[in-house]
């Protein structure tokens, strides 16, 4: 019926030229013409260039009209009315969109377009008409159009078939990487990260020098994406799995400061957001949720942004920065994901890339650029050659050739008369005869011969590189380094691996550190080398530079990797590894503790264990934790009931009102137990009397005290004959005696004297169990520490007053002592403002022991 109709078309009626269709595929067949008109034409990037249609439209349109980076600017309308013009028959906003986000520096990590004017911010203000602004091709830009003149992409003729436009660029950089990429398209759709240059260079070159290197080694060069806004890219697994598989969820973070001001209030400093976050709906979202009462503990947000981005959130008094930030980060936009797709066309088809595949599909189109390239200037260089060969030839030959042309009656016999005569072809005749006058001077002549033997060693040279793709991928990669020279830059997003990725240990050195919390819970940590050994006696160093009537409070020694369990006056427990307290010198603040961990503002940490590690059944089972009161209750745990870390941390004894936890300590569950009172008594007695209780007991009792004034000042844990008992009282008098000396009791008893208390010792401060394999730190509410060797204590009775272990100036008193290893061959650092002096008194030291 159809081919009657077809054959007898101008027979039939019109009425009987209709043709019935099945409207289900006519349906299926346009909407497979649309979709794969929006693949191809308009949503996704061209895995080669990285780049739409509509973006190397403008590219090449303002080539095309000569705003390049050395030219004034022009008009952005008279832009925007070419690229339409000529190549883009959509509407204009598309064109002028599209030219806006090229130049803005926070959209692309390297902006293609040099704007002048309003173009737009990133609060999300539009940018100005583009009757308005100026704008004019970036020289990075022009990197991307390099060589396009000779030959080394394909051209298609545009819309209305007047015109040709390039189907690729011949771009010198990894613009799908670097700029990334993002487009719906129909049933799929594409989002690229961008990432630095110098490192996507960086993997490129390792790329071509081994065509098999693994993704895992590219990695090493290539991070991760890297965001023209900055900020913190938050674990790496979602980096890895974009990397490898072409997919993956990357976590941004704002880039945030918890500071404290001249008043002592708390603030929260944004410096840098997320990645395509609009900064003035995040700030109005935020407050909605402050109002909404969903985040607390904020008092006021200002914006104080001018180029750079500064936003300062104020915390309440009795709020905890730490755990405001981290309420930000869940919900508000100052954390934010990246969905990683890589989709790109290779050969015009839509395909899911790997970081290889995008290196390679970038090596194999410069590869294809270089060659083109070689050969349009090898077919240059040998047609300006034939030209030259026949200026020699005529040169050679002059007076005949001037002759030849006199005589000859038109241009056209002179053209024939030099073919036949010198064997010319006809170019070279029509090139002879277009020779001006002067080409005919001896300098000319000699300047002509120069120039042919140039061009032969060029020649030579283009067919080398034809010929050897060593020398190609040489030349490419020569190309790059020089790119990378050009425009190379630091990153800007900065990679914090989370606690899912990797553990973190593996980055931090397992070094040993003094770590130190002061009175008002400021906490740092710094390399035990920083403190140097001193003469018993010594007047000390500056240990910190304390803030207002606050003093060190507890010196702890651990390695980097050790687990902190922190135990507060009010009985709780909480976790912190060594590595995550902030690193500081010896002599700085420190920061507040409750910037790090979520305790109570109005809660001390008061004692500390430190503990290997909390994933070994066996070292968990076989250990216990035993605490101490102030009012004289011990308590005995295993171990194993604090090894599942909380962020809000857990109830580790219940303390009785008035009374507050003061001492933990780890043991093995056969140790020697001694309580020290304020009074100078202390009680012996063995571990085993204790039997082991849940979290939530309360204990049992130590010790009694001597008076309703009287406290427990510490406890320790023996189990070995060679610790010795120190103690040190209060006016820096202190003895080593050993543990024999204190005879074993039950528990719950009076206990011994252990130091003889007059007004000149003061009352009992600490207790500690040394050996002369430790050294002593000692240091005192106005902050000076002082270092000296155990081993210069001798060992003395229980009831001795002691010697003189610090000297100290007025009303100053001991806060805190605790032990180290010793180190003989340790360096001693020049230590500003520290006193290496001994006291007169040290001398005669031990004329001051009383029996």
């Amino acid at each position: 019926m159809a081919e009657e109709t077809e054959n007898e078309n101008n027979l039939v009626p019109a009425e009987n030229r209709i043709v019935p269709i099945n409207i289900e595929d006519q349906m299926k067949a346009a909407y497979i013409d649309y979709s794969m008109s929006v693949i191809v034409s308009r949503a996704l990037p061209d895995a080669r260039d990285g780049l739409k249609p509509v973006h190397r439209r403008v590219l090449f349109g303002m080539l095309d009209l000569g705003v390049t980076s050395g030219k004034p600017y022009k008009k952005s309308a008279r832009i925007v009315g070419d690229v339409l013009g000529k190549y883009h028959p959509h509407g204009d906003s598309s064109v002028y969109d599209t030219m806006v986000r090229m130049a803005q520096n926070w959209s692309l990590r390297y902006p293609l377009v040099d704007g002048q004017g309003n173009y737009g911010s990133v609060d999300g203000d539009p940018p100005a008409a583009m009757r308005y602004t100026e704008a004019r091709l970036r020289k990075v830009a022009e990197e991307l159009l390099a060589d396009i003149n000779k030959d080394t992409v394909d051209f298609k003729l545009n819309f209305d078939d007047s015109l040709q436009e390039p189907t690729v660029l011949p771009t010198r950089i990894p613009n799908l990487l670097v700029n990334g990429s993002s487009g719906i398209a129909v049933g799929m759709a594409t989002n690229m990260a961008p990432h630095n240059l110098t490192e996507v260079i960086d993997a490129t070159v390792a790329y071509i020098d081994n065509r098999e290197i693994e993704i895992a080694e590219l990695m090493t060069h290539v991070k991760g994406p890297d965001f023209p806004t900055g900020g913190l890219i938050y674990g790496y697994h979602g980096v890895r799995e974009a990397f490898e598989t072409g997919r993956g969820r990357v976590v941004m973070r704002a880039r945030a400061e918890i500071e404290t001001t001249k008043s002592g209030k708390e603030v929260i400093i944004v410096t840098e957001i997320p990645y395509q976050v609009n900064k003035a709906e995040m700030i109005k979202r935020t407050a909605d949720l402050i109002h909404e009462k969903k985040i607390e503990g904020i008092s006021e947000i200002r914006d104080e942004s001018t180029k750079e981005i500064r936003i300062i959130y104020e915390i309440k008094r009795d709020a905890n920065a730490n755990v405001v930030l981290n309420n930000l980060y869940k919900y508000t936009s100052l954390q934010t994901s990246f969905s990683v797709n890589n989709i790109a066309l290779v050969k015009g088809r839509p395909m899911l890339m790997n970081l290889k595949d995008m290196i390679h599909e970038f090596v194999e189109h410069r590869h294809d650029v270089v060659v083109r390239r070689t050969k349009y200037e090898l077919a240059e260089a040998e047609k300006r050659a034939h030209i030259l060969e026949g200026y020699l030839i005529a040169l050679d030959h002059l007076d005949e050739v001037i002759k030849l042309i006199r005589a000859s009656d038109t241009p056209e016999d002179a053209r024939v008369g030099l073919m036949e005569r010198f064997g010319l072809s006809d170019i070279q005749a029509r090139a002879i005869l277009d020779m001006t006058l002067r080409r005919l001077t001896g300098l000319e002549r000699d300047k002509i011969k120069e120039e042919y033997a140039e061009l032969m060693k060029t020649i030579e040279y283009l067919k080398e590189v034809l010929a050897d793709e060593g020398l190609r991928m040489k030349i490419i990669k020569d190309e790059l380094l020089e790119v990378q020279e050009k425009y190379g830059d630091e990153r800007r997003s900065e990679i914090v691996h989370s606690a899912e990725d990797m553990r973190m240990e593996d980055f931090i050195d397992d070094e040993e550190v003094v770590i130190t919390i002061s009175h008002n819970s400021y906490v740092k940590r710094t390399p035990l080398t920083e403190y140097r050994r001193q003469g018993r006696g010594g007047k000390g160093a500056i240990g910190s530079s304390t803030r207002d009537e606050d003093f060190t409070e507890h010196i702890i020694t651990a390695s980097a990797h050790n687990y902190l369990l922190l135990f507060t006056e009010a009985g709780r427990c909480f976790w912190l590894r060594a590595f995550e307290i902030p690193e500081g010198s010896r002599t700085s603040k420190g920061r507040a503790l409750q910037n790090i961990i979520n305790i109570p503002k109005d809660e001390k940490i008061k004692a500390y264990i430190n503990v290997k590690n909390l994933k070994d059944q066996e070292y968990l089972e076989n250990n216990f934790i035993i605490m101490c009161t102030k009012k004289g209750t011990i308590k005995k745990t295993s171990l194993e009931a604090y090894s599942r870390p909380r962020a809000n941390g857990i109830n580790a004894i219940n303390i009785n009102e008035g009374d507050q936890l003061l001492e933990a300590t780890l043991t093995s569950g056969g140790s020697e137990i001694v309580m020290a009172l304020r009074s100078g008594r202390a009680i012996r007695f063995n571990e085993e009397t204790v039997r082991p209780m849940g979290r939530t007991a309360t204990g049992v009792r130590g010790i009694t005290l001597a008076s309703d004034s009287d406290e427990v000042v510490g406890m320790i844990s023996v189990n070995d004959s060679e610790t010795t008992v120190l103690v040190v009282s209060e006016k820096g008098y202190g003895k080593r005696t050993d543990i024999e000396d204190y005879r074993i009791t039950n528990r719950g008893g009076k206990g011994v004297k252990t130091i003889n208390v007059t007004d000149k010792t003061g009352e009992l401060v600490a207790i500690k169990g040394v050996t002369d394999e430790n050294d002593l730190m000692i240091i005192n509410k106005s902050g000076i520490v002082i270092r000296i060797g155990v081993e210069a204590l001798r060992v003395m009775g229980r009831a001795t007053q002691g010697v003189r272990l610090i000297t100290l100036k007025d009303n100053d008193a001991i806060a805190s002592i605790t032990k180290v290893d010793h180190q003989d061959d340790e360096e001693e650092l020049p230590i500003e403002g520290s006193e290496n002096t001994t006291d007169n008194d040290s001398s005669s030291a031990e004329n001051e022991e009383q029996e």
